[in-house]
């Protein structure tokens, strides 16, 4: 079944990122999430509260893209935050 989200940029960073926290698994989708998470929840997605997430998720998402991709983790880490951020926005464009 179709979601409203689907069309959404960044979409399936968020939807793989929710399904990755819900496991307590740690991954970059899930510690991008962890980043917008005071946004996304008040943008009305259940986002979980585990104790798997880091006090700091954006300096593990960093380190984190750092290990998968040594030589432009800086560049990948931004393009992540922006994806992110545009998916926000989106959503708060759709609900207003």
């Amino acid at each position: 079944m179709r979601k409203a989200t689907d069309d959404v940029p960044g979409n399936e960073l968020v939807e793989a990122g929710l399904a990755d926290l819900q496991r307590g698994e740690m991954t970059v989708e899930a510690l991008l999430v962890a980043v917008g998470a005071p946004r996304l929840r008040a943008l009305g997605l259940p986002v979980p509260e585990t104790p798997e997430v880091p006090s700091q998720p954006e300096l593990d998402l960093y380190h984190a893209v750092g290990r998968l991709h040594p030589e432009d983790a800086h560049s990948r880490y931004n393009a992540l935050i922006r994806r992110l951020v545009s998916y926000e926005r989106e959503l708060e464009r759709r609900r207003y």
